[in-house]
């Protein structure tokens, strides 16, 4: 997993539109990049909200804000939708840029074990560099984490 002094990697992806987002889209900017399990369950809908309702704070402290998921276009455009996110939402189907940042993991659910996205949140400043990683995401207080350091 991407730790903190990592610089961001490089990478493309679509977005809930269809339109190529990349890495570079964001240079000399501060990022927050969210990974979530799955859009319109209840842990990522929880997550994704809490973010929306404080876009606003977090944009007047100069973030960019990305959510990611191997969900399809089309989930993630419906989602979007649905609740009205101000924030782009990037479709990793291939698992590309999850991948890059060491999110897909052996977890455990029930007993079972099976690979999956490990809820987390990268936060980069404007050289690129990561300040931050929050492993712990608390789905209804994930803008409070973030701006706790900000």
């Amino acid at each position: 997993m991407l730790k903190v002094g990592d610089q961001l990697p490089e990478f493309e992806s679509i977005n809930q539109d269809g339109e190529t987002v990349k890495s570079s889209d964001f240079s000399g900017k501060k990022l927050i990049l969210f990974f979530y399990p799955k859009a319109n369950t209840p842990g990522c809908t929880a997550e994704a909200c809490d973010l929306n309702d404080n876009f606003s704070q977090l944009k007047k402290e100069g973030y960019q804000l990305l959510g990611v998921s191997a969900d399809p276009v089309k989930a993630q455009k419906k989602f979007h939708e649905k609740f009205g996110f101000q924030y782009p939402l990037l479709a990793d189907e291939n698992k590309e840029v999850i991948e890059k940042f060491g999110v897909w993991q052996l977890k455990k659910f029930m007993g079972k074990e099976f690979m999956g996205i490990v809820r987390t949140t990268f936060i980069f400043d404007e050289k690129g560099s990561c300040t931050r990683v929050i492993e712990k995401v608390k789905t209804k207080e994930a803008a409070k984490q973030i701006l706790e350091t900000v």
